[in-house]
């Protein structure tokens, strides 16, 4: 059953979408998974990693993980029980730089250099809020569009006005233009920016490898090769240690080849491009 105005191969897609979005997206999950790196650990081994969650809120975090299909839980014996990745988060994992990468160039620059895993977390946080993804997947098929036209697409059967709260959110976060009331919207440089994004995770949400991100019908890309990605990477650390850190090693990776403590990094490579002159979207 369709739930937005869009084209139903495009409204499944937007669903799968969301869905996965929903399932990475909650606090503390992207850590816990990437505390899973490796061989698989006992539930006390998981919990020495992510010593500031106490169990009471562990515990369901790995259950959800488990339901959602990420985790595979391993029964060896009743008293010995491992906890490590399934094949689907493995093909998850390289999306994540990814979207360090776009919150890296969009996102508004803290005082200080954020650790990559932080720029996932805002940057998720951005995309799962309420239609927000719809939005942005209207807008692109579209160019532009006002208020009117896209709550027809986007929440097709309610109150037309209900479109303008998330239009104004996605203004405010920086992932929608428009020059002012009564005037149409379109996506930000931001917006469009998050293309291999949302490509990315619309192919690993079907099932698909990820080099169909840039086929894919609405954010795809065919001509556009990615530039190389350098990385400045600390140790692995959950949370940010309060001793000194180990001395930085920088290398060029590429996509496939990114180690898990890259999303730890304190980044702060050079940009050729100027920032956005408002600071980049909210976190």
């Amino acid at each position: 059953m369709a739930i937005t105005g869009l084209p139903p191969d495009t409204d499944a897609d937007l669903a799968r979408v969301s869905e996965a979005l929903a399932m990475i997206t909650p606090r503390w999950n992207v850590r816990v998974l990437l505390a899973l790196a490796g061989q698989p650990l006992r539930y006390k081994e998981i919990a020495d990693k992510v010593s500031w969650l106490q169990s009471g809120q562990l515990h369901p975090k790995v259950r959800q993980l488990c339901d959602a299909g990420l985790v595979q839980r391993t029964e060896h014996t009743p008293r010995h029980v491992t906890y490590g990745h399934t094949d689907r988060t493995v093909a998850l994992l390289p999306v994540l730089p990814l979207i360090v990468t776009w919150a890296e160039q969009y996102l508004e620059k803290p005082e200080r250099p954020l650790p990559a895993i932080e720029q996932i977390e805002d940057s998720l946080t951005l995309l799962t809020r309420r239609h927000a993804a719809t939005i942005l997947w209207a807008l692109k098929i579209r160019g532009e569009a006002g208020g009117r036209t896209l709550a027809r697409t986007v929440m097709p059967g309610s109150d037309g006005t209900n479109i303008y709260p998330p239009l104004r959110q996605l203004v405010a976060d920086g992932l929608v233009d428009t020059d002012g009331l009564g005037q149409p919207y379109r996506l930000s440089a931001a917006g469009d920016g998050l293309g291999p994004v949302l490509g990315a995770l619309s192919a690993w949400s079907a099932g698909q490898p990820l080099a169909q991100a840039a086929q894919h019908p609405v954010w795809g890309r065919p001509d556009a090769a990615p530039a190389p990605r350098t990385w400045v990477s600390n140790p692995l650390r959950l949370p940010a240690s309060t001793t000194a850190p180990a001395p930085n090693r920088t290398g060029r990776t590429s996509l496939l080849a990114w180690q898990y403590g890259d999303l730890f990094s304190h980044a702060t490579p050079s940009r050729p491009q100027a920032a956005l002159p408002a600071g980049g979207p909210r976190r």
